[in-house]
């Protein structure tokens, strides 16, 4: 007869035998420094078992030994029972396991099919069968409930259906264990309850999940427990059915959030307009008006795909814009100029920090100055004693928190890769800011700290846009929201109207406003 799981303390202990995979005391360092203290983790089969954290705390690099891209320093991994050394970059697909990065992992130049059989192509009689390929990707889209074609180039592909070609080609390889790091951060909700629905078919068949994220709510709805780390030791793992997400939040940051978004401040609305926004129109975006006044958090809400990041860009200079009229206080911008907009005093901060904020692999002093370089030199020589100060103040302002400070940017979590990020657009210290999803992919901590910070700067009378994809964010940070459908500005929203049934109505087509 097969033995029960026991209860030990906080610890849900499973019989041996429905444990697939486990670290025992594991302990991870990089160049000296320690990363992971002695942790133990298992995972049962058929099961979605949430890893949470705050950034740094070392999910990532746990996911990294227990799929083999990493060796642990000290301890063991066992898979299915039996210690085992997992080989590395990828070869413990071999085994049943699976990672879906949070950073892409797709060669730009091949099919949307081709990424999906990449190292594993069928063949008949020596020929590539493409068209028993291409059906296959078909199914496997359509079980996601994506409209991808499967002969799309990836290159040609968003950043949202990039992430749904890395789930296929996970949940295309029959996998025993899958690892998801922040697998929805890009989905919209319907492409998540699509996703959500296949991975409790696959656990009900026995898969097994490893969930990493920062969305507490899809951790209580999605998760069969929960094993929360911080500063790199096990802290609780629990049945998520004894868990909520104020308690998950308080085991990751080891204390309480009483007050995840600071106070609103109410902007002056007879104040100058410091950004006026008059028939903008793109590729895809229609006729936007809008402007922004001094020390306000204005809010751009609307489902992926709406346009809200083109308009920024175009605002910036970061693209063209086909007509319209973009007005810095007194100003009028010319089109597609980015150093003429930074010159009028506006930052634009992007959403993809990996792809487009850093230097992945240089350090953060190299990341910090580089649109500052003209403050850190004199007679054309730059000044490191100056850059190494500017990296002193920045780590105290915005709590960036490494123990190297040597550290490229690649190696730290992604809250201090934000953090960072942030520090560089404010070494211009900007009149207005432009912020495209403030805390994608960070623990909430780091989201506290990033929202008490936009609000300090809207005090003290910077002007702030935060385009965001999380409701919550934008009513909880912002006075006035403008939503976005289809590339045009469907409704600007403010007081009792910022909630989020109001905020859906406009982003499903379901009410518009005219919008002068």
């Amino acid at each position: 007869m097969e033995s029960e799981p026991v209860g030990v303390g906080d610890v849900v202990v499973p019989a041996p035998q429905d444990i697939v995979l486990s670290a025992q005391r594991v302990s991870k360092s990089f160049n000296g420094v320690q990363v992971l203290f002695s942790v133990d983790f298992d995972l049962r089969r058929g099961e979605i078992h949430a890893l949470m954290g705050e950034n740094g705390a070392g999910k990532s690099t746990l996911v990294k030994v227990l799929s083999g891209f990493e060796q642990p320093t000290s301890g063991e991994i066992l898979l299915d029972g039996k210690p085992v050394k997992l080989p590395p970059n990828g070869a413990a697909e071999a085994l049943g396991i699976v990672v879906i990065h949070q950073e892409f992992n797709l060669a730009e130049h091949l099919t949307v099919t081709e990424s999906l059989f990449l190292g594993r192509e069928v063949a008949r009689f020596g020929v590539l069968d493409r068209k028993y390929m291409r059906r296959e990707t078909r199914r496997v889209l359509d079980m996601l409930g994506s409209h991808i074609s499967e002969s799309a180039q990836i290159s040609s592909l968003s950043v949202a259906d990039k992430q749904m070609v890395e789930i296929a080609k996970a949940i295309s390889r029959d996998a025993r264990i899958v690892f998801m790091d922040e697998p929805t951060a890009v989905l919209s909700r319907d492409e998540t309850e699509a996703l959500f629905k296949q991975v409790r078919k696959l656990r009900d068949q026995g898969t097994s999940f490893v969930f990493v994220s920062h969305k507490l709510d899809e951790v209580t709805e999605l998760t069969d427990r929960v094993t929360v780390l911080r500063d790199g030791q096990w802290v609780k793992t629990a049945p998520t059915a004894l868990l909520d997400g104020e308690s998950i939040a308080q085991l990751m940051v080891g204390r309480e959030l009483s007050s995840l978004y600071p106070q609103k401040s109410e902007p002056n609305v007879d104040e100058t307009r410091v950004l006026s926004v008059v028939g903008l129109s793109t590729a895809h975006v229609r006729d936007a008006h809008f402007d922004l006044r001094k020390g306000e958090i204005l809010g751009f809400s609307g489902m992926i795909g709406s346009g809200r990041t083109e308009l920024m860009e175009a605002i910036s200079g970061l693209c063209p814009r086909i007509s319209g009229e973009v007005r810095i206080g007194d100003q009028v911008m010319p089109a597609g100029d980015i150093q003429a907009t930074a010159a009028a005093g506006l930052a634009y901060m992007t959403k993809d920090r990996k792809a487009k904020g850093l230097l992945l692999g240089s350090d953060m002093q190299a990341n910090l100055t580089l649109q500052s370089l003209d403050q850190h030199g004199r007679f054309g020589y730059l000044s490191p004693a100056s850059e190494k100060k500017a990296l002193a103040r920045a780590r105290r302002r915005f709590d960036i928190r490494v123990r190297d400070a040597g550290v490229v940017a690649g190696r730290m979590s992604g809250g201090n890769q934000q953090k960072l990020l942030l520090a560089k657009v404010m070494e211009i210290t900007p009149k207005i800011l432009i912020i495209d999803e403030p805390t994608r992919g960070i623990d909430v901590g780091t989201k506290q700290q990033i929202y008490h910070f936009i609000a300090a700067l809207a005090r003290e009378g910077c002007s702030v846009i935060v385009v965001s994809s999380e409701m919550p964010e934008v009513i909880g940070l912002c006075t006035r929201v403008v939503v976005m459908r289809a590339g045009r500005i469907v409704g600007v929203l403010e007081g009792d109207e910022i909630n989020e049934q109001e905020i859906m109505r406009y982003s499903a087509g379901l009410k518009q406003k005219a919008v002068a």
